[in-house]
């Protein structure tokens, strides 16, 4: 797993977090910010699997 894909799985639970607790405290502005920070988080997850792919392709 390289820090791409950690990252932005951290990243993506920090946002759903987030994105939980806004929408429990109806906190429309938390859950916005939750919620763009895990799509954040799922695309470096995804750039870090891409990567990983790629990199295992080439061997």
């Amino acid at each position: 797993m390289n820090k791409d894909q950690v990252k932005g799985r951290i990243q993506e639970a920090k946002g759903k977090l987030k994105e939980v607790t806004g929408n429990i405290l109806d906190d429309d502005e938390l859950e916005l910010e939750g919620n763009i920070q895990k799509n954040v988080g799922q695309a470096r997850s995804s750039f870090g699997d891409l990567k990983a792919e790629i990199k295992k392709n080439n061997q």
